[in-house]
């Protein structure tokens, strides 16, 4: 007599495999933006955020939050930085930056967009990780002294990234999500 076994099939959905495309180009800037020389550590560019802003206009916020998580957690293994200090900073301020972002959707559309949406959640993230590193990495108030050079850095990164994603969701660049059940 052969015990029974039991087979557990998951048969990826179309949302499955756009989260993944979005994932991956996500992934290809993190890993792209890791080979810029940068005058400051920790102060980067953050255009993996463009697909997360197009997904986060596109697909909502679950989606975007499935890519940004994929992002930090594949990016960081890919980059061999997986559960180093770089990666915790990267999560904290990603689940930062996703925190803000599902607030700032609810927020008027005349108002705000991508370009706000970008800057609140560049700042964010700089936020999450500042508190991550004066909690973990550095134990002293002197890390607040980089405030300045980071706000200033999540300002211009977040209006240049805010820009392109606006600009990808206007000309028509990323396709608007299809209808589902005839709705």
């Amino acid at each position: 007599m052969t015990p029974s076994t039991t087979e557990l099939e998951i048969a990826p959905t179309a949302d499955d495999h756009r989260i993944a495309r979005h994932a991956a180009a996500a992934i290809v800037l993190t890993v792209a933006e890791a080979a810029i020389p940068l005058p400051l550590p920790g102060v980067k560019p953050g255009l993996a955020n463009i697909v997360t802003l197009v997904v986060l206009a596109r697909w909502g916020w679950r989606e975007a939050a499935w890519v940004v998580l994929l992002r930090v957690l594949v990016g960081s293994l890919v980059l061999g930085q997986f559960l180093a200090p770089g990666f915790f900073l990267s999560l904290a301020g990603s689940l930062a930056s996703l925190a803000v972002l599902g607030a700032a959707m609810h927020l008027p559309r005349r108002w705000f967009g991508p370009v706000s949406h970008s800057v609140l959640a560049a700042f964010a993230h700089i936020g999450g990780q500042l508190v991550v590193a004066r909690l973990w990495l550095v134990p002293h108030d002197g890390v607040f002294y980089l405030v300045p050079v980071f706000a200033l850095a999540a300002t211009v990164f977040g209006l240049v990234n805010g820009l392109v994603a606006a600009r990808l969701l206007a000309d028509g660049s990323v396709p608007s999500p299809a209808p589902r059940d005839g709705t």
